[in-house]
């Protein structure tokens, strides 16, 4: 009865895969077996014996919820799922699906640290050229999604690092398309915690046919780090390299869900962010910014997101430097998810960057009622943090 209960929910999903919810309106798709899929489930894990010992109906679960604008609904079911199987990687990590949505940052972290020593077990067997190698290096991508929400600089830096390693190129040569856009990882961890002289070290790839989107990435993080140091000249060369490498990236390249063009496009207008504010631009930077903004919550969904550090964190973070406290705030809470202007599954809990830019703006115009639970949060948070936390983002001048 489990069995065929699981067989039959995953036919219902798999007719409309990664299309289960309109998750911007927060509603099923009226074309997709959601509520179905939904009944069937939640029937079983009510009613039918041994449902919460099945990883097949508990995995079917999270996966129907993480969209939702219910994700917590899946939580107990993360938790079973987490110790139920302990010889395999995906179902240790699987719970993190929902638990990145609901803030729990440190789970995000430490299960998909331990969903990656379960599986060097297998590539010890198998070895590493192999398209599990996908799976691999998706619960380090997780990892160092968690470590970056957490405040957490050298989990994030060893997570990316070790990503890269679970990479060889011949892997990377069987499935360019799918496998190439995650060895770009190191320059959103290196940005996220301001490492601005690590990020000028790293080299362009040999390869920039093969790695095209790395290629383009590395070229980015460079203009961002060059125009924080107030070398503008050298900034504005970068983008221009960025223009060049960004030209050559083929429709072809995903990051799971959304074309790695469409994930560099907010990278680009990021980088034109940071170059005009930084050299004085303000207005014309915080433009660019605002439309990062509108890119970022335009991607198509991905857990985790194929943007890893939101980009409201560099807008508020921008704004509080010019003053424009009002925005900046209306920008963290957003965020957060305590206005709810953004679909759910966009929203970023509990975490320590926006909480502390929330709780600058409440100080700032003495407000006296909120303060109190958001300085409850975010002392919980930077509790967690391995590094001071200055401001939602270490582009602007009062973190350096």
């Amino acid at each position: 009865m489990r069995h065929s209960t699981c067989i039959y929910a995953e036919a219902m999903m798999n007719r409309t895969p990664w299309q289960l919810w309109d998750f911007h309106k927060g509603v099923p798709n009226p074309d997709a077996s959601t509520p179905e899929a939904m009944a069937v489930l939640e029937r079983a894990f009510d009613q039918a014996p041994g449902a919460w010992d099945h990883p097949g109906l508990l995995h079917m679960y999270i996966h129907l919820m993480e969209m939702s604008p219910h994700p917590e609904r899946a939580l107990r079911h993360g938790d079973r799922l987490k110790d139920l199987v302990p010889d395999a990687g995906h179902l240790v990590h699987m719970g993190t699906h929902i638990d990145v949505l609901c803030g729990e940052y440190q789970n995000v972290l430490y299960r998909n640290l331990a969903a990656a020593t379960v599986d060097d077990k297998f590539k010890a067997y198998a070895g590493p050229a192999n398209f599990y190698a996908l799976y691999r290096i998706h619960n380090l991508h997780f990892a160092f999604y968690g470590a970056m929400f957490l405040g957490q600089k050298a989990a994030a830096v060893d997570a990316v690092v070790r990503l890269r390693d679970e990479v060889p190129d011949e892997v990377v040569r069987s499935y360019p398309d799918i496998f190439e856009t995650f060895v770009a990882a190191a320059p959103h961890v290196y940005i996220r915690f301001g490492m601005w002289s690590e990020i000028l070290e790293l080299e362009q790839p040999e390869d920039k046919e093969l790695y095209v989107t790395t290629n383009a990435l590395i070229y980015y993080a460079k203009a961002v780090a060059l125009a924080n140091l107030g070398r503008h000249d050298e900034a504005n060369s970068a983008m221009t390299d960025f223009t060049a490498a960004y030209a050559k990236v083929p429709d072809s390249r995903m990051l799971f869900n959304n074309k790695a063009r469409d994930v560099l496009a907010v990278a680009e207008e990021m980088m034109k962010g940071e170059i005009s504010f930084k050299a004085g631009r303000r207005e014309e930077g915080l433009d660019h910014l605002r439309r990062a903004v509108e890119l970022d919550d335009n991607l198509e969904y991905e857990e985790p997101w194929s943007w890893p550090q939101p980009t409201r964190h560099a807008l508020g973070a921008l704004l509080m430097e010019t003053g424009e406290y009002g925005e900046a705030e209306a920008v963290y809470r957003a965020d957060l998810g305590l206005d709810g202007k953004l679909p759910r599954p966009s929203q970023h809990p509990r975490n320590v960057w926006a909480l502390h830019g929330l709780h600058e703006c409440l100080m700032r115009r003495g407000e006296k009622v909120e303060i109190p639970h958001v300085k409850l949060l975010l002392d919980q948070t930077i509790a967690r943090a391995d590094i001071p936390i200055r401001a939602s983002c270490l582009c602007r001048a009062a973190a350096a």
